[in-house]
C-alpha cells in the first residue's frame, strides 16, 4: 500500500505571522514582503520577460495578499499560497496582454505589419536544466529567457515553478490545480519544445 504523501506543515514562526497577519498587523505585513518580495519578483519576471510588468505585479501581488488573507486556511505553506496568487495575476496578465496585441494587430493590418517592440527579455539567474548546459554568459541567459517567452502559458508556467525555481511536484500541484501526473507529462513536452527552441544557439559551428 503506497503512503498518502504529507503535504510540509508550517513552522511556528509562520503560524505565528499568519495569526498576526489576520488580525491586520501593519509590521506583520512588512515582514512578509520583505520574506517573499525577491521570489514573488523572480517568479513575475519569468513568467512576464519585463522587469516593469514584474514590478507592477508584484505590487498587485501584495495588495492582493493584504485583501485576501483571511481566506488562507493553512492547508498549504504561505509560500506555496502565495506563489498560486502570483502565478494566476501571471497568466491573467498574460492573456490581457495577448488579447491587446491581437486587437492592436487588427486594426494594423491595413497599413503594415506590426514592428517589433525591440524589447530584450532580462536575463534569468537561474538557468533552465538540459538546454543551459551548453549556455555560458550573460548573453545566452537573455537568449534562453526569450525561448522561454516563446512557450506556451501552460508550458512556461511549469518550466519556471519547476527548473527556475526549483519547486518540488506536490508544490506545482498545489499551485496550478494538475495532478503530479499532468504536471510531470506537460513539463517533459515543455521541456522539449523549449529545447527545440534553443537548438538554432546550441549548434557548434566548429563541429
Amino acid at each position: 500500500m503506497l503512503a498518502r504523501k504529507v503535504s510540509p506543515q508550517p513552522s511556528q514562526i509562520e503560524q505565528n505571522l499568519v495569526r498576526a497577519l489576520k488580525r491586520g498587523d501593519a509590521r506583520a505585513f512588512e515582514q512578509l514582503v520583505g520574506m517573499h518580495q525577491d521570489r514573488v519578483f523572480g517568479l513575475c519576471l519569468r513568467m512576464m520577460g519585463n522587469r516593469e510588468e514584474a514590478e507592477d505585479l508584484t505590487q498587485d501581488v501584495f495588495l492582493t495578499i493584504f485583501r485576501v488573507i483571511d481566506r488562507f486556511r493553512q492547508e498549504s505553506l504561505l509560500s506555496t499560497w502565495i506563489y498560486r496568487i502570483a502565478r494566476n495575476h501571471c497568466l491573467n496578465r498574460l492573456k490581457f496582454l495577448k488579447r491587446r496585441a491581437h486587437g492592436k494587430k487588427q486594426s494594423l493590418q491595413e497599413t503594415g505589419p506590426t514592428p517589433p517592440d525591440g524589447t530584450i527579455a532580462p536575463p534569468v539567474t537561474s538557468q533552465v536544466p538540459r538546454p543551459d548546459r551548453l549556455a555560458e554568459g550573460k548573453q545566452m541567459e537573455v537568449i534562453i529567457q526569450a525561448q522561454i517567452n516563446q512557450l506556451s502559458d501552460e508550458h512556461r508556467e511549469l518550466v519556471v515553478l519547476r527548473d527556475i525555481e526549483h519547486l518540488s511536484y506536490d508544490e506545482i500541484r498545489q499551485i496550478t490545480g494538475l495532478a503530479c501526473g499532468t504536471v510531470k507529462s506537460r513539463l517533459h513536452r515543455a521541456r522539449m519544445e523549449l529545447t527545440r527552441l534553443m537548438s538554432p544557439y546550441m549548434e557548434n559551428p566548429e563541429d
